[in-house]
Formats: structure tokens, C-alpha cells, sequence
């Protein structure tokens, strides 16, 4: 038997040890080694749910956990969601004494506030033979994550098809979670073990009320609530939270879940990993798999005169760029080559080309992304077209032709130079211009700039007009709407350079 400690982590429904988000990798780094296994009816499609049995996941999670008992002194017990259930009543069943018992966001209740449709209806289902077998529980928005960012890459992979978490189960199975969750109600004071409950206040599926029953019927449990998550605290807004309670609570140094600090020197064989990571979303087309490789504060800066040129910050400008990217080519872009890095100052050099469908025929390009590396990560980006008239040319076209953008969009160097700081003045200053123009814009160009000014100062419009708004205040709206999603800084530059324009003009 070990000496050291050892954790089994259990995954929830439909899902896969991702569920758990980093959680195995900390707990690796703070000397715990990790176990996991898939579920019955998990991993393949979800169809093979049909024939499985709450017996079933109960069944093979005590194995595994018998298995692992066996080679440790010490094992942990950790379950997400579906997981937390199996991880809560196998500890009951077993009179797990060998370590601690973890739950995060178990549904003892499903009872949350997006809770789908199947709430009140599902027990009279479950009465009609062969129906819940028939019926689809469908994976829907939010996906239990409030961070846009990484919703918006769990999104884009279920529209890939990828096979990390299903995207439908059968009604069936979660008639065999609600009889699981029977089976944790009851008896809960016979479980012994220290245990930690983690739980979000604004858990779509599953209220605090599930928290809140465990905690007053575990004889030695501690309760954390959370702020700023939805149902999968692991990989949501508070995943660093949950990690650092759960090291601290199996008495390891919460430090060790903490994201290393500016201070950390990048070696040869980072960088060139970094690179190589870079490198390999770019060739795939897995763009969303490049935003972990990003600090929170990076800068893209978009070179050009184009719709898509600009300064987008943030990982959450980014999702707005690749997004926009792909809107405009109609997901034709794809990257051809990325070639050798190369130094160019305290930056390294990406050259790389691409394709996208132009009309007829087919577009290729060829540009350099420069790259600032800091602490293991990319802090800055500038992309730099070696054709940058016939790119701009490019990306107005196709702006136009998706719907999705006015003509006139492009930015001139001025604007795109403006630090951000000074951005704010600058654009005020815009305002000001605009009622001292010589000659008014036409209704086009003032349905615009108006929509670029409270895309800047409100973000996104409201999904409604008001109620009462005349005929031009909807028209307006409509206008505003089509914004959505461009980032506040990025209309204010667009509305200055548009009023330069139109200064210019005159």
C-alpha cells in the first residue's frame, strides 16, 4: 500500500472527467494522485443510456473506489453534479473512513432557475411505457456556465460534434437519477467522513436548497456557496475558489491552485511548446482551443482598414474577433500553412496563409501574427496582412455581402493608433464634432454613428424596443442590434473614424 493519497474523481451526467474542468491537474500538483472512471452508458453515444440503472453507476463506482482503497492510506471521494450524487452515497454505503468526501453542485433537488421542461411532467411520463425511452432531455444555453468565454467554447464544440459531453440524454436516464436521488435522501447521517459541499446560489439546475439538505443532515460537513457561477462551479467564474477550498480542505496549500504570477520566467522549451500549441489550434481550425494560450489582459490588434481591423481586448474580444471572422467568410476561413517562428525584437514572429471563399472564387492571403510572450502565456498579438489594400478590399466585401456589417466600417491609422487610455476623450470629442459638421450625414451614416454611440455607452441593445418607441426610435434599435457583441472601445473607434471621414469630406 502507498504512503500517499489518492483521490477518485466522478464525472456527471452525460459528461466526462472534463466535467471537473482542471481539478486533476491541481490535485496532481499538490501531491494527490488522481483515479477516475467513465460511467456506464458514458463516452460513446447517447443512446446507450437507455439500458442503464442507477445500480449500475453505484456498482461501478464502488469498484473502482474498492480498487483504488486498496493501493492508498489516504482517498478522497469527489463528485460533480450526477458524480456528487454517486460520490455522496457510496461514502454512505461503503462508511468511507479512509479520507474526505467532496460535492459539488449535487442535485439533490432539481430545482434551479432555468430548470427544463420535464420538472413537473416527468413522473407522469415515466407512468407511459416506452415513452421516457423515446423522449430527448436536449443539452441547452447556459450550459451551466455564466463565463461567456467559456461558454461560448463549450458551444462550439457541441455545433463540431465533439464527443466531450453528450448532447442529448434519453428522459429514462434522468428517471434513474431521480430514483438515485431517492436513495441519497435518505440516511445521510450515517455517513462519517469530513465532508465539503460547494454549491452556486445561481446553480441553474439545482437551487441552494440541495446544499443546504446535505449540510444539515451530514453530521461533519462544511457548506461554501458561490457567487458567480452557474451549475459547473469547476470550470466556471469560480473554478479557482473551488479548487483552492477543496486543497485547503484536504489539507494541502490552496497556492498550488493559483495561476503562476508575472514573476514566472518562460524557458526555451515553454516557449516553444506555447508556440507549437499556437501553431496546432490555428492549422485545426480549433480556434476556441487557442483562448487558453491567451493572458485574461491580452491585446489583439487587428492591422488594417477593414471591419475587422481594430483593438480587441481581453480573451472576450477575441471570441468576438474569430467570431466575426467566421461570420464574415461564411466558416470558409481556414489557415493553409503557419511557418517558422521567428525573433523580431522581445517578439516572435508567426507567418502564416490562409484561404476563404470570395463570391466565385477562392481568396488566398498571407499574413504575420507578432507575438508577446509573458509568463507562459500571450499577452499581446498584432496581425500584420503582407497585402494589407487587397485584405482590406477582402474583408469589406464580405462584411457586406454576409449582412452582417455597413459599408464604411474601415478605421484609419489615427484611430487604430489612439492609446487606450486617451480613447474615452477622443471619442467625446467625436460627439462634439459631429454637431459642428458643416453639412449633416445622410440617414444612413446617422443611423450608425447613433447606433456605434450607445453600442459605446450602454453595450448591447435590449432584445425589445420600448413599447411605445415611434417608427425612427425602432428603426434605431434595429440599427443598435446589430452590434451585438462588438465590444465598447471598439465602437468607440469606429465612431470616431467614421466622423473623420465624414470630416474629411467636407
Amino acid at each position: 500500500m502507498s504512503n500517499s493519497t489518492g483521490a477518485l474523481l466522478i464525472h456527471g451526467l452525460g459528461g466526462t472527467q472534463y466535467d471537473l474542468g482542471s481539478l486533476h491537474k491541481i490535485l496532481k500538483r499538490a501531491g494527490i494522485e488522481t483515479h477516475t472512471l467513465t460511467l456506464p452508458g458514458h463516452g460513446t453515444t447517447p443512446e446507450d443510456l437507455l439500458p442503464v440503472r442507477a445500480e449500475d453507476w453505484l456498482d461501478a463506482v464502488t469498484a473502482k473506489y474498492r480498487e483504488v482503497a486498496e493501493r492508498y492510506e489516504t482517498v478522497h471521494v469527489v463528485g460533480m453534479c450526477l458524480g456528487a450524487l454517486l460520490a455522496v452515497e457510496l461514502c454512505k454505503r461503503v462508511q468511507h473512513r479512509k479520507g474526505k468526501l467532496v460535492s459539488l453542485a449535487a442535485p439533490v433537488f432539481i430545482d434551479g432557475w432555468s430548470t427544463p421542461w420535464y420538472r413537473g411532467l416527468r413522473n407522469l411520463v415515466y407512468r407511459i411505457p416506452g415513452l421516457a425511452a423515446r423522449m430527448r432531455v436536449e443539452e441547452e444555453e447556459p450550459y451551466g456556465i455564466k463565463n461567456e468565454l467559456v461558454r461560448s467554447i463549450v458551444k462550439a464544440k457541441f455545433e463540431r460534434g465533439e464527443n466531450f459531453h453528450y448532447r442529448w440524454v434519453p428522459l429514462a436516464c434522468v428517471r434513474e437519477v431521480d430514483r438515485l436521488r431517492r436513495f441519497v435522501q435518505r440516511g445521510l447521517n450515517a455517513i462519517t467522513c469530513p465532508s465539503l459541499i460547494i454549491h452556486a446560489h445561481e446553480d441553474e439546475l439545482t437551487s441552494v436548497r440541495s446544499a443546504h439538505y446535505l449540510n444539515d443532515a451530514i453530521p461533519d460537513s462544511r457548506l461554501v456557496l458561490l457567487d458567480n457561477s452557474y451549475h459547473m462551479i469547476c470550470v466556471d467564474n469560480d473554478r479557482d475558489r473551488v479548487a483552492a477550498d477543496i486543497l485547503q480542505f484536504m489539507d494541502k496549500r490552496p497556492a498550488v491552485a493559483t495561476r503562476p504570477g508575472r514573476a514566472a520566467a518562460m524557458t526555451g522549451e515553454d516557449t516553444e511548446r506555447l508556440l507549437q500549441a499556437y501553431r496546432d489550434a490555428m492549422l485545426s481550425g480549433e480556434f476556441e482551443a487557442l483562448f487558453p494560450l491567451f493572458a485574461e489582459d491580452v491585446a489583439w490588434h487587428e492591422e488594417g482598414d477593414s471591419p475587422l481591423a481594430g483593438v480587441y481586448q481581453g480573451r472576450g474580444g477575441l471570441v468576438d474577433l474569430f467570431s466575426r471572422v467566421m461570420d464574415y467568410s461564411r466558416n470558409t476561413f481556414t489557415v493553409d500553412s503557419v511557418g517558422k517562428p521567428e525573433l523580431a525584437g522581445r517578439s516572435i514572429a508567426v507567418p502564416l496563409t490562409f484561404q476563404v471563399q470570395d463570391g466565385a472564387t477562392v481568396f488566398r492571403g498571407a499574413s504575420t501574427h507578432t507575438l508577446r510572450l509573458r509568463n507562459q502565456q500571450i499577452a499581446k498579438v498584432t496581425s500584420t496582412a503582407a497585402d494589407p489594400a487587397a485584405e482590406d478590399a477582402l474583408w469589406r466585401r464580405l462584411a457586406v455581402a454576409s449582412g452582417l456589417e455597413p459599408e464604411g466600417d474601415a478605421m484609419d491609422r489615427a484611430t487604430l493608433d489612439i492609446p487606450a487610455d486617451a480613447l474615452t476623450d477622443a471619442f467625446e470629442a467625436a460627439v462634439i464634432e459631429l454637431r459642428a459638421l458643416p453639412q449633416a450625414p445622410s440617414t444612413g451614416v446617422a443611423l450608425r454613428l447613433q447606433a456605434y454611440e450607445q453600442q459605446a455607452r450602454h453595450g448591447d441593445a435590449p432584445a425589445q424596443a420600448d413599447a411605445d418607441a415611434s417608427a425612427r426610435e425602432q428603426i434605431e434599435h434595429a440599427s443598435w442590434r446589430l452590434l451585438a457583441g462588438l465590444p465598447p472601445d471598439q465602437a468607440q473607434r469606429r465612431y470616431i473614424a467614421l466622423i473623420r471621414r465624414l470630416d474629411a469630406d467636407d
